[in-house]
């Protein structure tokens, strides 16, 4: 039986920075865990499941939305994408700690909201490195890559802003690292219930 409060935890960096695979990882091997669901307005993939993909709204629904549902949203090519506050405080609830994958300025909005949030950056062990990943995709053009690579460049600056930095270099030590935050903070003082300590006596 879990005792401390659980919390959201952030995970932000540049494109290729490998924030998807390293999500992936922490969700599969820690089952108090649950990866973040959310809304948006592009029709589902082969696949795709709702409610666990995504939740595939229509642009109204989404509209409706954006004014008290969403913690944070935006638009990525001609669709709307966004954090749904019911189903991140729902798993809350149930004493999992919530995992998002999203940009920084997504993450400033899961802070404002959820104080007690853990921010997580996550950063390439270099730019070129950076860039060889982004190449290695086979799937931009040198338009889209020398833009994915300004855009890394001034994400980079919103670090200072997050309470950890973990450098993806080798993929297992990441993993690790990104573990031993998640269980560090559980242990925060602050996340047990304040009458948890009388049960010892004064």
């Amino acid at each position: 039986m879990r005792i401390t409060k659980a919390f959201p935890i952030v995970i932000s960096g540049p494109s290729g920075a490998g924030k998807t695979t390293l999500v992936d990882k922490i969700v599969g091997r820690d089952p108090m865990l649950r990866e973040s669901v959310s809304s948006t307005t592009r029709p589902p993939r082969e696949g795709e499941v709702e409610g666990e993909s995504y939740f595939f709204v229509s642009e109204e629904e989404f509209d409706t939305q954006k004014r008290d549902r969403l913690i944070e949203w935006a638009q990525v090519h001609d669709h709307l994408y966004g954090t749904p506050r019911d189903f991140v405080e729902g798993e809350l609830a149930k004493g999992l700690d919530v995992v998002l994958n999203i940009d920084v300025q997504g993450g400033a909005l899961v802070k404002k909201c959820f104080p007690d949030a853990v921010l997580v950056f996550i950063l390439p062990p270099s730019f070129e490195v950076l860039e060889e990943r982004v190449r290695g995709r086979g799937t931009d053009y040198s338009k889209e890559i020398k833009k994915r690579m300004e855009n890394a460049r001034s994400e980079v600056t919103f670090a200072k802003a997050y309470d950890y930095v973990v450098v993806n270099d080798q993929l297992d030590q990441a993993v690790a690292a990104i573990q031993s935050i998640i269980q560090t903070e559980r242990r925060r003082r602050t996340r047990y219930p304040d009458d948890y300590f009388s049960q010892f006596g004064r």
